[in-house]
């Protein structure tokens, strides 16, 4: 009898791996399909990353008239949590429950911190709409639960991707681990696009009670996925729980390692400058669009359709070119180079007034966005010595994370300031579109602190190599001495 499942199965497999970016880094030990149900983690960071920054800034912002800096405040509050990323990845490289799990735990707690923050989300967004019964409760209620739920959503999310990342990392092996990583932000990408696809859909017709809806609905889909993500994805080891094997070093040295690399701070001070100019807009993109083009809550959610897509785009053409042998420093400098026009248009359908030209900004600046995330990314982790790549990712998601928060309250500060001096002729699009030149300027900057590296990576690329080869030893002799269960059993 044919097994039409099985065949079905193969062919979605066979047109994984040969369409699908980074999907090559599928083995018969680690399949495709272990591989994205396992990056469905990155599923629900995008999801909840377009819920705070595509839709609830703008309707938080618009319809509910909290201040621009008050909104980019709680937005950037993830940035109390982000510099830990390092150290969440480093402790979790230490940590033995009692079955030997390292990651899992984890990620587990930053679940639920993602769910923990859904839930407190709609009665705060109910007092500051006035909706019903809240009509009476002080608003400084509702800012105060909003900040908290922004917090904990902020928090999970920075210790799901990070240690999620992490496992994916573990499971191949080293010469995949930046195709998977890859394919982790790939799926990320993904799950931006189709949930803000979802969303738009959800709140054509905006109501208060429809958004509370829409969050609580998030909420459960995040667990679920989440959940699903972890199962039998981490392979238990009593023993090594027994005799927990950590590292030898505390995570100063580490540290000071990891910075003692020939350019890699100037690489995350590229970081830092090159996610603040892309970043600094997200607060205010969708309400740019609502109040000065005119454009409704559901068409101001699919910018970052628009915006997702071109991200994915860049990740995509990154993994082409460094796979026919580009340096990532390159892919960085082109997607800071393309950065700076895209922003100018954004610039120039606010004098217009078209909207395809501000659509057309926004796909360019995540073609930028992309090129560059992927190209420092990849820069990062071959900058580091092979026992620190978790540190390295660690590392590239803080100064990330950091840069991008300060960026954002800084972008709403700056507009705020700029409205309250309406009275002197600034017309509406000027407080956005002054942010927006400083993001021009910022890539600028960006660009040209990496020019610089494309020597001092090239002259460390055979070096890099040899160096790392007795820590590949010592890896190997630590993990000859935990052997695995008698029994075989994983997860």
């Amino acid at each position: 009898m044919f097994n039409y499942k099985s065949y079905a199965l193969r062919k979605i497999s066979g047109v994984g791996v040969r369409y699908l970016p980074f999907a090559d880094a599928a083995s018969d030990e680690v399949p495709l399909s272990r591989l994205l149900r396992l990056s469905l983690f990155q599923v629900s960071v995008g999801m909840a990353l377009v819920l705070m920054v595509g839709t609830l800034n703008r309707v938080m912002i618009v319809e509910l008239k909290v201040s621009a800096t008050l909104v980019a405040g709680m937005l950037a509050l993830p940035l109390l949590f982000a510099p830990f990323r390092a150290l969440i990845g480093f402790r979790s490289d230490r940590f033995q429950s009692a079955l030997g799990l390292r990651r899992l735990p984890y990620i587990f707690k930053g679940t639920m911190l993602q769910f923990g923050g859904f839930a407190i989300m709609p009665f705060a967004l109910l007092v500051l709409s006035g909706y019903g019964e809240a009509i009476n409760a002080p608003r400084w209620i509702g800012l105060g639960s909003a900040a908290l739920a922004f917090l904990l959503v902020g928090a999970g999310v920075h210790i799901v991707q990070t240690i999620g990342l992490a496992l994916a990392t573990d499971l191949v092996p080293e010469e995949d681990q930046p195709k998977v990583v890859g394919l982790m932000y790939v799926m990320l990408l993904v799950g931006m696009i189709f949930s803000a696809f979802a969303y738009g859909a959800l709140l054509e017709n905006y109501t208060p009670g429809r958004l509370i809806q829409v969050i609580q609905g998030s909420a459960v889909v995040t667990v679920a996925l989440n959940f699903f993500a972890m199962w039998k994805q981490e392979a238990r080891d009593r023993r090594r729980a027994a005799t927990p094997q950590g590292p030898q070093v505390g995570f100063s040295e580490a540290w000071a390692r990891l910075t003692e690399r020939p350019g890699m701070v100037r690489l995350l001070a590229v970081i830092a400058l090159g996610t603040a100019g892309f970043g600094m807009a997200d607060v205010l993109l969708e309400p740019f669009g609502g109040q000065v083009l005119q454009m409704s809550v559901a068409d101001t959610t699919r910018l970052t359709v628009f915006l997702a897509c071109g991200s994915l785009v860049g990740f995509v053409m990154a993994s082409r070119w460094l796979g026919a042998g580009a340096r990532p420093v390159d892919m960085a400098i082109y997607g800071a180079a393309i950065g700076i026009p895209a922003f100018g248009m954004i610039v120039w359908s606010s004098t217009i007034l078209l909207v395809p030209v501000l659509l057309g900004g926004t796909l360019l600046a995540g073609f930028g966005a992309g090129l560059f995330g992927h190209g420092t990314l990849t820069a990062t982790m071959r900058a580091a010595p092979r026992d620190q790549i978790g540190l390295s990712l660690g590392a590239w998601g803080a100064v990330q994370a950091t840069s991008a928060g300060i960026a954002i309250a800084v972008g709403g500060v700056i507009r705020d300031v700029m409205v309250a001096k309406e009275t002197i002729g600034a017309s509406a699009a000027t407080p956005y579109t002054s942010v927006f030149a400083l993001e021009a300027g910022l890539l600028t900057l960006g660009l040209l602190l990496a020019l610089p590296l494309r020597g001092t990576f090239s002259r460390r690329k055979n070096e890099l190599s040899h160096a790392d080869i007795s820590y590949s030893t010592g890896v190997k002799d630590a993990n000859a001495a935990v052997p695995p269960l008698a029994d075989g059993r994983t997860g």
